[in-house]
């Protein structure tokens, strides 16, 4: 099972001409409201993935709720341990110019009220996979990883959006997952070159024996392990929002290491449904379900391997 711990948010997406700048409206034709929140959309995406899923963390006692939770329970996402916050559900603003670039202002709500107790420990077992993201509070997950790690239960932290990591926290994760910019985060964190971000993955490996992955768009991601490394390319697209993308890549990598597939062919899968993630607008509607991403796995050029 993908057990997530993590935000749940209502998204209000702006498809635009081009970013306002600080003072300047920009009109817009219409707006998309999706269920969002890192912690939602990864769990969705594990679950399109064909996964057996939880989805921990918070809402509130309002109408928004509902809404944020749709798809979720559309997809029989376990929700047995989610709570109800006196904060309002979290809701994000969504900017998305004509090159598919965003900018998101998030309101964080009831995911502030997120608590690791949430997570049973029956649950934190070495079948199961736990994936923690930085939307809710930073020590609720650092608590929540320390007894993942007693219980061996693996730990993939995607550390989105960027915030330090501490050395001890680092040494208990399973998988590592960050973009560029989180990767300078966790680098300047460890005090090595953090213009160097491609490098990153392979220190990790060498440094603490932990494997991670740097994901850099339309290049495609980098995989290290103490065993060596995988360059995984992207999927050739004309992407139209990339919002989510990300969230898919964690979601499907979880869920096809849990279904018992190598590194190597789980990064092609989470690859690919990145890829077709971007070909849609929204956050969790954009999610690709497992046949769609099979479907495409032949269009995928081959992964290198790194020595």
């Amino acid at each position: 099972m993908i057990i997530t711990f993590g935000s749940i948010n209502l998204d209000i997406t702006f498809p635009l001409d081009h970013m306002p700048k600080p003072g300047e409206t920009v009109l817009g034709k219409t707006f998309l409201m999706n269920p969002g929140g890192k912690g939602a959309n990864q769990a969705l995406a594990a679950a399109c993935a064909g996964a057996d899923t939880a989805m921990v963390g918070m809402v509130g006692d309002d109408g928004f709720a509902e809404e944020a939770l749709c798809l979720l329970k559309e997809y029989e996402v376990d929700l047995s341990q989610l709570g109800k916050s006196d904060l309002p559900t979290g809701c994000a603003s969504i900017w998305v110019d004509q090159g598919a670039e965003n900018s998101i202002a998030v309101a964080s709500g009831a995911n502030l009220s997120a608590k690791s107790t949430q997570v049973p420990d029956s649950w934190l077992t070495p079948d199961n996979r736990l994936l923690i993201q930085m939307e809710t509070p930073i020590e609720e997950n650092w608590k929540l990883i320390r007894r993942a790690h007693e219980k061996g239960c693996p730990v993939t932290l995607n550390v989105a959006p960027a915030r330090y990591v501490p050395l001890d926290i680092l040494k208990m994760i399973d998988l590592l997952i960050v973009n560029e910019g989180e990767a300078r985060t966790i680098a300047d964190g460890l005090d090595i070159d953090s213009e160097k971000v491609t490098r990153l993955p392979r220190y990790l490996a060498e440094k603490f024996g932990m494997k991670s992955v740097l994901t850099m768009g339309g290049a495609g991601s980098i995989f290290f392990s103490p065993d060596g490394g995988i360059s995984t390319p992207a999927l050739p697209i004309a992407p139209i929002d990339t919002t989510a993308a990300g969230d898919t890549f964690v979601g499907y990598l979880g869920a096809m290491l849990v279904a018992g597939k190598d590194m190597e062919e789980a990064l092609r899968y989470a690859s690919v449904g990145a890829g077709l993630c971007c070909m849609k607008a929204g956050s969790q509607s954009s999610v690709p379900i497992i046949e769609d991403v099979e479907a495409k796995l032949s269009s995928l050029p081959a992964s290198k391997v790194i020595k």
